[in-house]
């Protein structure tokens, strides 16, 4: 049996610029951090004393003979792709799916975490990023972006730069009591909506924001500047937040809706400095940054929505119990 655990990710800045029709020609990089909530994938030869030969537990159960009738594409693909059979997987997370913080690509890299495992294999935070990337993008032909397989798999605060066919992970350092500092003042907020990151990737990359997306670009830079000079106040980062939000709302109609424009205003009105919306778009979670004289006035105007406390976390993927298992599968083929 094997237990992977996951993170997820909060995105900052450079979000639409790791989407490879974007950063191949233009270059892309992102800011990033993974944070303390994560999902769990657990995987395990199924005993056959069952009718069925595979199972699968996530918001449904699916039991089938043979991997290729899963209706789940990930689970499915993956298993083609690494050739495992005669399994029992579950899927469990801190936090709701299709909610902004690249919750199927943690799924995506916890679980081909777990089929490497079970094969007996190592597979480093870069083989797991890109076989991710290669799962969603390719072979599940989800529409997105790289930056939530990547941050998934290597965790921590980190600049990824996108180029070509590639990119490299470079994490931002900063002294402990700074990074303190921004942990304690960022407030992250539920908005209760959810949807499919694909779906609004679609929409957005139809209504083009070619011209945002540059200047999007361009602001990763002074937003790491932000963070790493000591010499600067870290509150520059978080009006560099609010600057990067409304060029976003420029990418594509799925970014907001009226709805999310009220929040935001409500939580800038009331002393945030800054803040956006994580994921593509449309809903989900609502992250600001905001001093700590000002987070009780903020705490109340968002209307008793959910709060969500967290810490950063810099393991990554991670196998967090393992136990070998001798069988043999010879007989399922």
């Amino acid at each position: 049996m094997i237990i992977t655990r996951t993170p997820f990710r909060m995105s900052f800045f450079g979000g639409g610029t790791d989407m490879p029709e974007f950063f191949r020609e233009h270059g892309g990089s992102v800011i990033s951090t993974t944070f303390d909530k994560y999902c769990y994938v657990t995987a395990r030869h199924l005993p056959r004393f069952f009718d069925y030969r595979n199972e699968l537990v996530y918001s449904r159960i699916e039991r089938v003979a043979d991997p290729a009738d899963f209706e789940h594409p990930a689970v499915r693909n993956a298993m083609a792709m690494l050739d495992m059979r005669e399994l029992r997987v579950t899927y469990e997370a801190d936090l709701p799916a299709r909610s902004g913080l690249g919750t199927s690509s943690s799924f995506a890299v916890g679980m081909l975490n777990a089929f490497h495992c079970m094969k007996g294999t190592y597979a480093s935070k870069e083989r797991l990023a890109r076989e991710a990337i290669r799962l969603e993008r390719d072979l599940c032909a989800e529409a997105g972006g790289w930056q939530d397989q990547v941050a998934a798999a290597y965790g921590g605060l980190n600049r990824i730069d996108f180029a070509g066919g590639g990119f490299s992970v470079h994490p931002i350092v900063m002294p402990g009591e700074r990074r303190r500092e921004l942990e304690g003042s960022l407030m992250m907020f539920f908005t209760g909506f959810t949807r499919f990151s694909s779906d609004v990737q679609k929409a957005n990359r139809a209504a083009g924001g070619t011209a945002q997306l540059k200047e999007m670009l361009a602001l990763v830079d002074e937003a790491e500047a932000a963070l790493t000079d000591k010499a600067r106040p870290l509150a520059e980062f978080g009006r560099l937040l609010d600057a990067t939000w409304r060029l976003k709302r420029g990418v594509g109609p799925g970014v907001s809706n009226d709805s999310i424009d009220a929040l935001y205003a409500r939580g800038t009105a009331a002393g945030a400095l800054g803040g956006k919306l994580l994921g593509a778009g449309g809903g989900g979670f609502l992250v600001f940054y905001v001093e700590p004289d000002a987070q009780a006035g903020v705490r109340e105007a968002m209307g008793g929505l959910l709060e969500i406390p967290f810490e950063f976390e810099d393991d990554g993927a991670t196998v967090v119990y393992y136990e070998a298992e001798d069988y043999d599968l010879g007989e399922a083929r």
